[in-house]
């Protein structure tokens, strides 16, 4: 089984939460009648993902993002960033972010920024999320040595949240949106019944199915809903392309099924037709629910958990 993305040689996280260190601050007594804000260091350091420190601005004002899930993490966070990229599988930034990054410069797509248009947007902090290519995390830290892998590989959507929320001096905010999600999840959990899911991403080369670890499969996890026995693996990864004879893993209750591509889209439908997925039970009881790719397929974020955990309510109050 593989992360859900891959980009250059892979880095081992040494420590999965960003952790802060201040930095920069004076050993001689403020001056009387000093401000707190005086006081305070300009500069923190904090461990990113992979296990390297780095200096941040202790109040950043002009964030960069080059994953969706960062670009995710710092609205939940009340930050509007300077940069963006485009979403996974697509040209454009993420549609359910879509009213929140209008007029917002796009840097390149998904972990694939162009470095003339980072430089433009004058960053103090990037937030490289899971970018594993040494070369251009070299270059981008030409443009500001802030820049900050905030995922590693095996990392879960809620772990790499809250590193963002520290590489943003934003601690207290981000345990206050986890808190908030928690309490989403319990009210949804009084109004849905037991029931096994199936969460699939339908490729050009066949179905994948989620890991319970994978974002969605995390949130499913949350809400107490059970997988299929051959999903029932305690990871953040999917599986491999499967073919027509190993449809039975994808085999459930409930069917959620997304693409990330036209191609993808067109083997679906084809596949639809086949007596093999006709057989499926989620198939005959009329539960396959379509879902969003671009939202179910990441590596996930507070807002976009608020997305899976509605389509999952909405579909199971409805039966």
């Amino acid at each position: 089984m593989a992360p859900l993305r891959r980009v250059g040689g892979l880095l081992v996280a040494a420590a999965a939460v960003l952790t802060a260190v201040a930095c920069g601050a004076s050993s001689a007594p403020a001056a009387p009648g000093a401000s707190a804000a005086a006081a305070a260091p300009a500069v923190r350091e904090v461990k990113d993902a992979t296990g390297t420190l780095i200096k941040v601005p202790a109040r950043p004002k002009r964030v960069v993002t080059l994953t969706q899930e960062d670009l995710d993490a710092v609205l939940a966070l009340g930050v509007t960033p300077v940069g963006i990229t485009n979403g996974q599988g697509i040209d454009t930034p993420p549609a359910y972010l879509a009213d929140k990054v209008k007029g917002i410069p796009v840097v390149g797509n998904l972990l694939q920024p162009v470095i003339d248009k980072v430089v433009e947007a004058r960053p103090d902090l990037i937030l490289a999320g899971d970018l594993q290519d040494q070369q251009v995390l070299d270059q981008l830290r030409k443009v500001t040595p802030a820049t900050v892998v905030t995922m590693a590989p095996t990392d879960d959507w809620k772990l790499s949240f809250m590193g963002v929320g520290n590489a943003l001096n934003k601690l207290d905010a981000a345990r206050k949106v986890m808190a908030d999600y928690d309490a989403r999840v319990a009210a949804a959990k009084a109004r849905i019944k037991p029931a096994e899911v199936s969460i699939v991403r339908w490729n050009p080369q066949g179905p994948s199915w989620m890991e319970k670890r994978q974002f969605a499969g995390f949130v499913a996890t949350d809400l107490g809903l059970t997988r299929p026995a051959a999903q029932d693996k305690d990871g953040t990864a999917h599986s491999m392309p499967l073919s027509l004879e190993a449809l039975s893993d994808i085999d459930g209750e409930w069917l959620f099924v997304s693409t990330l591509t036209a191609d993808g889209e067109k083997t679906l439908d084809e596949v639809r037709r086949t007596p093999a997925f006709k057989e499926l039970r989620a198939v005959k009881a009329g539960h396959v629910v379509p879902v969003n790719g671009s939202v179910w397929s990441t590596r996930g974020a507070p807002l976009a958990a608020g997305v899976v955990l509605d389509d999952l309510v909405k579909a199971l109050t409805a039966a």
